[in-house]
């Protein structure tokens, strides 16, 4: 008899990670224009810390997880161009799910890996940090040749592609800051001429283009270092600081722009879009362009891999090894 069950991290209820429990819940299928993933990794991410948390209203019981690689598993209806048992990697964020055996998401969402060379591991690392970067920097800051970057969290999984991004479409000066000095030799590597620490920016000069996940003091400090006709890319709030007000008054004097990115709702709105720019950051990896580093954790250290992740402990990518 066909198995209908497989295992999966759950947020049976909002709190702290102690909350994720391992559990059996029904194998998904595909509708139309999607494809099921059998998935090997998953990527751990802050989003997924704003669903356990209930910032962000999920329905529970709910299985986290915004993208993965492995293998798919089944074709939907209308799917043409991917083949059952092909290597892939996938942006599982519209509907999330990654956490578990078998994942569902849009044909468009998905990036073939044959005969790139990319370990199942690597590529799970990509979907969301990596389409992220080139995304933010392309897409909404339309970044021109020359131009200088900065990067809060630099260090960070969004952090460690921005940099790298920057330099692949074209920028001038790319500078990262960092929380704390222990950071800053990781961060180094990742594509930035300088990196700071978060509290010295008022030294850093003026940016074209500033990206911030952090909010907070670094909102308002990445702000004032934008330059005539600078652009701020706002893409989360890891501090859980308040809001900081920005006047829209202030922006029309100064010739600035501030603009928000959030992947799960543009993978939504525009799947072909996030789609291409998925494909965009696998070959680049592929290419050895891109660099990510990767530590993996078994599915059942989930807990703990939030637990570092809210920390602000972590350097890099965590990936979670769902086969085992």
């Amino acid at each position: 008899m066909t198995n209908t069950m497989m295992r999966a991290i759950i947020i049976p209820e909002f709190g702290t990670a102690d909350v994720l429990r391992l559990a059996d819940v029904k194998i998904p299928e595909p509708g139309p224009g999607q494809v099921a993933i059998d998935v090997a990794y998953a990527g751990a991410n802050f989003a997924e810390i704003l669903y356990r948390q209930g910032v962000v209203d999920v329905p529970l019981p709910f299985v986290p997880g915004i993208e993965v690689s492995g293998r798919i598993r089944a074709l939907g209806p209308g799917v043409e161009d991917l083949r059952v048992g092909q290597p892939v990697a996938a942006l599982t964020i519209v509907d999330s799910g990654g956490y578990a055996g078998v994942a569902v998401t849009s044909a468009d969402l998905v990036a073939p890996l044959d005969g790139l060379g990319l370990g199942l591991d690597v590529a799970a690392a990509l979907p969301s940090n990596s389409t992220t970067a080139f995304l933010v920097l392309d897409r909404v800051a339309r970044i021109e040749p020359g131009e200088s970057v900065l990067v809060h969290a630099a260090a960070g999984g969004v952090g460690s592609q921005l940099g790298q991004a920057a330099r692949l479409l074209g920028a001038g000066r790319v500078v990262g800051t960092v929380g704390s000095a222990a950071k800053i030799e990781a961060a180094r590597g990742f594509g930035y001429d300088e990196v700071i620490l978060r509290d010295r920016i008022a030294e850093a000069g003026e940016f074209d283009i500033v990206v911030d996940m952090v909010g907070g003091p670094a909102r308002r400090a990445g702000l004032d270092r934008l330059a005539l006709m600078g652009r701020m890319v706002v893409m989360g709030n890891a501090s859980g600081a308040e809001d900081a007000g920005i006047s829209a008054n202030e922006l029309w004097f100064s010739n600035r722009t501030v603009s928000g990115f959030n992947l799960a709702a543009f993978s939504a709105a525009f799947p072909a879009q996030a789609g291409r720019a998925l494909r965009r950051a696998v070959a680049a990896a592929a290419r050895g362009e891109l660099r990510v580093r990767v530590e993996t954790l078994p599915l059942s250290r989930a807990a703990e891999a939030h637990r570092r992740i809210e920390s602000g402990s972590t350097t890099g990518k965590l990936v979670l090894d769902v086969r085992g």
